[in-house]
């Protein structure tokens, strides 16, 4: 079943933004620790942010490089992904985690995820 559910993917031209969202039922949203991932075809799942719910620093993956900020909302169990300055290797599926167990950039210490959501970016 689907446990987060996400919004805000499309269809964009490199260089430009999109925000990405992601809404949980309290129960998961509260969980500790809040990530997206993304999935070229071909291609493994790979870790962009993650987050944690008390707080402290993100965590992102070295091809954001800057770009990209993840952010969340308490009060709304929400979680967004900023992206800017898009390039056309950006173009996957992106997917919300939540429910960490192990290393943030691990898709398999994940528990609970959302249904996905394309991104294209075209040069």
């Amino acid at each position: 079943q689907v446990q987060l559910v996400e919004s805000g993917g499309g269809s964009v031209q490199a260089g430009g933004s999109l925000r990405l969202s992601c809404e949980a039922s309290e129960a998961i949203y509260n969980k500790n620790w809040m990530a997206w991932f993304r999935q070229a075809p071909g291609k493994e799942r790979e870790g962009v942010a993650a987050s944690y719910r008390r707080g402290g620093g993100p965590a992102y993956a070295d091809f954001v490089e800057g770009r990209f900020t993840i952010s969340r909302d308490n009060a709304k169990n929400t979680v967004w992904l900023e992206m800017n300055r898009l390039k056309s290797e950006d173009t996957a599926v992106y997917y919300c985690a939540a429910d960490l167990k192990g290393p943030w950039n691990r898709a398999s210490g994940y528990a609970y995820w959302g249904q996905g959501n394309q991104v294209t970016v075209s040069s």
